[in-house]
């Protein structure tokens, strides 16, 4: 009989046909089993991943190369202990090994495949050792069951994870990476050849129609991927012709479920652990760097969620930077809660974070002016947005401005600075304007004339509306030059409505102001009808007046020149007064802060009690 070395040795170094080969492992199988089956007493003791199994030299030398040749390599004949400290998958990987070492049955599954396929290239449980190895059949169930999948892909890859970097030396994980991106864009629809289509209309249409779709179909199965392995499935879908835009979805998905927990929306101090918070720092900033190209591509409370994150973490400036500048182009779909993002200094500072929203705005003039010097190109990406999106950002930061002018710690500079930056073009009225520096004054209560001068320079008076007017002239926060600038072109105003009446034609201001409002085309049908009737009411009580001129000039000519003028009730006649006096004193009731001479009222005192309902009021 031949004794089990000496076989093995003689198996080694001759060769032997397929059919010999065959024979001989099915005899090491035999041979297995009634070793197990007799309970022979075990003659090794293997320790991996720091647990002991107590085996036989036999079973485990015919199919593991690597053992075989700890144990002939040995200088001590009667090796007892092998310990295999870097084993990938550690003591349940290894069980599985002795398992099939020693002929019994066990069930291959997505759940311990990666680490039976790391295993057994470590232990080198190869054919050239026994046919139908380990290796061998783990190749099959990967190539035959668990790659086909998209489940099974991403399950053995996320299992891979752990098994760096034997999983990298056998090819696995980019073998579970190229079947996803191959399995995915196989089955998308969007995924197309070629070059990437980055029209915004049809990026804003696919992306509502089929958005649901992706995050129900795979999104969910790829938010279990670590980041960097993530980002390589990302990468070869790319590669493989999927479309850029289209990863919103995908993104937001992943960046929810990795970045939850984060204190982003308060000021609280941060209560995170050091190695989580450089974890999600590096989950962040490689999130920004997958973001698509395209416009429109994220929503801008994505964005903007995302920024408040980088702020809070800290992340480096070129991926702050990048998402100020994405918000920027987007502006136009922002609304105020976008903008508010906290300041998390905690030295006095501001209580909302004033100078990224500068830079936002930044950007978003630099894309205007750019869009402007372009949009007579169809095929450029980023045109001049419409004027409608222009009234829009202005009425936000409008909003923004009367929002954080209450904040105490707000100096006069930031906010001017920011004043500064609201486009002209984009502020019909200056109501909103009004309001903020209104709320302003009434926090800084201390500020000097000079001061309130500065910033009442950022309102255009004449672009205030009638109760705008009213409530400024009242005004006893307002510096003195503002309220006469304010009561000079509504009286400026009046002037050139009653000139205009009366010569029959239509009144400048009216038309100017229709005017202004025709630059947006969804124009509200009750604006315009309601211009007309003050119109109207402006044209019939003009017209009282002059009738009622026409009357006093009659009776003035009638009365009697000797004596003493008296009129034929014994009274003294009226006074003659101009044109312009009477008309006047008929419109003083339509305006009840200007005085019926057209004189300002020297004093506050003088001034007509505001009304209790004033809608631009903030006391």
């Amino acid at each position: 009989m031949v004794e089990p070395d000496s076989e093995e040795t003689a198996s080694t170094s001759v060769p032997i046909s397929s059919k010999k080969k065959q024979l001989l492992t099915s005899a090491m199988k035999r041979t297995s089993e009634w070793i197990f089956s007799q309970e022979i007493p075990s003659d090794i003791t293997v320790q991996a991943g720091g647990a002991s199994f107590t085996l036989h030299k036999f079973p485990l030398v015919s199919k593991s190369g690597y053992i075989r040749k700890l144990v002939s390599g040995a200088s001590d004949a009667d090796l007892s202990v092998l310990e295999l400290p870097d084993l990938p998958g550690g003591p349940e990987a290894f069980e599985l090994a002795a398992k099939f070492c020693y002929g019994i049955n066990f069930e291959i599954s997505t759940d311990n495949i990666a680490m039976l396929r790391c295993a057994a290239e470590y232990l080198e449980m190869t054919e050239d050792y026994a046919v139908g190895n380990l290796v061998s059949r783990t190749e099959a169930y990967l190539d035959e069951v668990a790659l086909t999948s998209l489940s099974g892909a991403v399950s053995v890859l996320h299992l891979s994870e752990s098994l760096h970097p034997m999983a990298e030396k056998v090819k696995l994980m980019s073998r579970c990476i190229d079947s996803i991106a191959y399995i995915i864009c196989k089955e998308s629809q969007l995924c197309l050849p070629g070059r990437t289509e980055t029209n915004n209309d049809i990026v804003h249409s696919s992306l509502v129609s089929n958005a649901k779709t992706i995050v129900d179909w795979w999104a969910e199965d790829l938010t279990v991927l670590r980041i960097d392995i993530f980002q390589r499935v990302v990468i070869a879908m790319i590669a493989r012709g999927f479309k850029q835009y289209a990863l919103g979805p995908v993104l937001m998905l992943y960046a929810q479920k990795s970045l939850r927990g984060l204190e982003i929306f308060g000021r609280g101090r941060k209560k995170i652990d050091p190695k989580q918070e450089h974890e999600k720092r590096v989950v962040l900033e490689t999130i920004v760097s997958l973001l698509p190209r395209e416009k429109y591509a994220m929503s801008v409370s994505f964005l903007s969620m995302l920024l408040r994150a980088a702020i809070y973490l800290e992340t480096t400036v070129a991926c702050r930077l990048d998402l100020e500048k994405r918000m920027g182009l987007q502006l136009g779909q922002a609304v105020l809660d976008d903008l508010l993002i906290p300041s998390y200094s905690f030295t006095g500072d501001t209580l909302f974070d004033v100078d990224t929203v500068q830079r936002i705005l930044t950007n978003y003039m630099e894309c205007e002016i750019d869009g402007t010097r372009l949009s007579y190109s169809a095929d450029d990406d980023f045109v001049s947005p419409p004027p409608s999106d222009m009234e829009r950002v202005g009425k936000l930061l409008e909003s923004y401005l009367a929002e954080i002018s209450s904040d105490r710690n707000l100096s006069v500079s930031r906010f001017i600075s920011l004043g500064e930056l609201i486009p002209e073009q984009a502020r019909i009225t200056e109501d909103g304007m009004y309001r903020a520096i209104d709320i302003y004054m009434k926090a800084h209560p201390a500020l000097s004339d000079m001061e309130r001068k500065k910033v009442c320079s950022l309102m255009d008076c004449q672009k205030l509306s009638r109760e705008a007017c009213a409530h400024a002239a009242q005004n006893d926060r307002l510096p003195v030059q503002t309220v006469v600038q304010v009561l000079y072109y509504e009286q400026q105003r009046l002037r050139d409505v009653m000139n205009g009446s009366l010569s029959g034609g239509e009144s400048p201001v009216i038309t100017q102001k229709v005017d202004l409002y025709s630059e947006d085309n969804h124009l509200v049908p009750n604006e315009l009808s309601k211009l007309r009737r003050e119109n109207e009411d402006l044209k019939i009580e003009l017209a009282r007046a002059r009738m009622r001129i026409k009357e006093l000039e009659k009776l003035a000519v009638n009365t009697p020149s000797v004596g003493t003028p008296t009129s034929s009730s014994g009274k003294p006649p009226l006074p003659r007064k101009s044109l312009i006096n009477s008309v006047s004193k008929k419109l003083g009731r339509l305006y009840p802060f200007v005085r019926a001479d057209g004189v300002k009222p020297s004093d506050s005192k003088g001034r007509t009690k505001a009304s209790k309902d004033r809608r631009h009021s903030i006391s």
